[in-house]
């Protein structure tokens, strides 16, 4: 009998991997155990005001566009990323952080203490290029075509702002600048490390470009982004190569939606994520190849738990076909789900900092067909997975929309995220309480909403 397809069950043994490493103040790992963050005690006066985290990134927003197209013009594939790592830890030191480097491969964690008692909240952001085989069309070397960069200096920009107004900040803030996620790789070895529990993380937030208009978000309540599961089906007999064909239309048939194809297609998905039980409410998105006597299949559902209807439906297809056999490598990696009430207090607080137009909510899945790892921090503790709207005015969906070369996000939205984060975490970090759909005390217990 085929076990229950948790996400938990992914993280299993990661424990264990790279144990040992621990964080000083220097930022350079330490023998004994790891030094205990500040923040546990009774909260502060109140908040940092959005009006100063406002005034601070005035006077840093062209740095860090700066820093953007630096990092821009030089991308570097899943787990080769040196550089980059190299920039992150550079400006976290200079802005007074402690910094640990080569944290679950290229991972950097800088940690801000404010001046004041409260909670430990992480940010996430994740580092990588998208490889050439993963570009749409394809391409002939990684390029950052998802928007990493533009994460990574959002990160960046709320790191330097927090530090600015330390006297007035609560709290702890764990910043964890991840590689490899392109291969959905990088949070599980940063996560192996002990990071979470060794900061007592109580909960974690991330950002991601997405093809909205600039100075907007789009909030995820009960949604997220799909995972994602592989079959590999064997055909035998004289005629394999025409039958697998056959299979793999069969089982291209179980899409209820098809892959986008034309920017109009994206044009659509954007709509349909937006429309209140819409056609991606629920769906199947499947991709099916033919390869001599085989069928190559990779697929995306929603909600997480069709996996095992698609699995079932796979089966029966496959034994269908006279001497056809059918394995799936491993578990579905899983799908990242956003708790309903913590991405409603997110969204309030964006419309009473940022205005009531600056936010929209997605009812689906989105984007339907990519992946994210940061499902497995939300495995862990509470938080939420924000869009960042990165359109230009009049400018075509393909250049906001992730892994399509002519992807050019408008850099206005870094400014715009930086105040949008910086104020949320100085909120989360004075609550004296945690998000709905986790534990309120400091460790790392709390649903994922999945």
């Amino acid at each position: 009998m085929e076990r229950a397809l948790s996400r938990r069950t992914l993280l299993a043994g990661t424990a264990a991997a790279g144990a040992g490493v621990v964080w000083g103040a220097s930022g350079r790992a330490v023998a004994d155990g790891w030094e205990r963050p500040a923040g546990q005690g009774p909260v502060g006066q109140g908040p940092v005001a959005q009006g100063a985290v406002d005034a601070e990134v005035a006077r840093l927003e062209q740095g860090l566009i700066a820093l953007r197209r630096d990092i821009h013009r030089h991308p570097e594939a899943p787990g080769q990323e040196r550089r980059t790592a190299g920039v992150v830890a550079r400006e976290l030191r200079a802005a007074g952080l402690a910094v640990t480097t080569g944290v679950g491969g290229h991972g950097v964690v800088g940690v801000l203490r404010g001046a004041r008692p409260g909670r430990t909240v992480a940010y996430r952001a994740d580092m990588d290029a998208v490889p050439p085989e993963d570009i749409v069309g394809g391409g002939r070397a990684a390029a950052h075509h998802c928007g990493h960069d533009i994460h990574t200096a959002v990160a960046l920009g709320v790191a330097q702002v927090l530090a600015r107004l330390r006297r007035q900040l609560d709290g702890t803030v764990v910043f964890l600048f991840q590689p490899a996620e392109e291969t959905l790789s990088g949070a599980r070895a940063l996560i192996g490390t002990g990071v979470l529990e060794r900061t007592r993380v109580a909960e974690i937030h991330a950002l991601h470009c997405g093809p909205f208009p600039v100075g907007r978000f789009a909030v995820t309540p009960g949604f997220g982004m799909p995972g994602q599961d592989k079959a590999e089906v064997t055909v035998s007999g004289p005629d394999a190569p025409d039958a697998a064909r056959r299979l793999a239309d069969e089982i291209g048939a179980l899409a209820t939606v098809a892959l986008p194809r034309t920017p109009a297609d994206l044009e659509r998905i954007v709509a349909d994520a937006l429309t209140p039980n819409g056609p991606l409410a629920r769906f199947v998105a499947v991709r099916a190849r033919a390869e001599d006597a085989g069928v190559s299949v990779s697929y995306r559902c929603w909600p997480p738990e069709r996996y095992l209807d698609v699995r079932t439906d796979i089966r029966r297809l496959a034994t269908s076909c006279t001497g056809a056999g059918v394995r799936f490598p491993a578990e579905p990696f899983p799908a990242m789900v956003c708790p309903e009430r913590d991405g409603r207090v997110l969204a309030h607080h964006l419309r009473h900092a940022l205005g009531r137009d600056a936010v929209t909510e997605l009812h689906a899945a989105f984007p339907p067909f990519s992946g994210e790892d940061f499902a497995l921090y939300l495995d862990r503790v509470p938080g939420t997975f924000t869009f960042l709207g990165v359109r230009a005015p009049g400018a075509p969906v393909t250049t906001s929309y992730p892994h399509y070369p002519d992807f050019a996000p408008d850099e206005r939205a870094l400014g715009i995220g930086v105040r949008a984060m910086a104020g949320w975490i100085a909120e989360r970090t004075h609550r004296a309480q945690g998000l709905p759909g986790g534990s309120n005390g400091s460790g790392g217990s709390g649903g994922s909403g999945a």
